[in-house]
């Protein structure tokens, strides 16, 4: 995948946090954080996604996606697929992010296996591992997720 460049900067750590109903003051506050600086909360590093062009999530102009139409889904008629979900999400903090940080952020694949399910059949499990690096090539963030998809969708008996 490629690397993206993420600018980390106190006003995006501040409206995270806000936007994440976390009110810890060494978020936005420096007399509040005089012992460690302003820091990050524990989930920031996924704002990457906010500096990715290629997010799903994001809206593309003219594009439908999910969760532009009146109703859940801007997709018509059946998905293609059963789909899938997020089954895990670690983040492994080597330092806190501080505002001046700027990171490289690279996602590689991990593990997959796979479990049998009597309602969905096989399902596959794919982890993937983001590395945050800082301006000085060091590692400070190792972020590790685990996505999930059905062989068939669920059946509802």
């Amino acid at each position: 995948m490629a690397k993206i460049t993420f600018p980390v900067e106190a006003s995006h750590i501040m409206m995270f946090a806000r936007a994440i109903g976390d009110t810890n003051p060494v978020y936005h506050d420096a007399a509040a954080a005089k012992d460690t600086g302003i820091i990050a909360p524990p989930s920031f590093p996924q704002a990457v996604a906010q500096f990715d062009p290629d997010y799903h999530l994001r809206p593309k102009a003219g594009q439908k996606w999910f969760g532009s139409a009146k109703g859940p889904s801007g997709i018509e008629g059946k998905p293609t697929s059963s789909g899938g979900l997020h089954a895990e999400q670690h983040y492994e903090y080597h330092r806190h992010l501080k505002p001046g940080d700027v990171l490289t952020v690279e996602t590689k694949p991990g593990k997959t296996w796979e479990r049998e399910s009597k309602r969905a059949g096989k399902l596959t499990f794919r982890e993937r591992i983001t590395e945050y690096r800082d301006q000085n090539g060091e590692l400070v963030v190792t972020a590790r997720g685990v996505g999930v998809t059905t062989e068939r969708p669920v059946d509802q008996g």
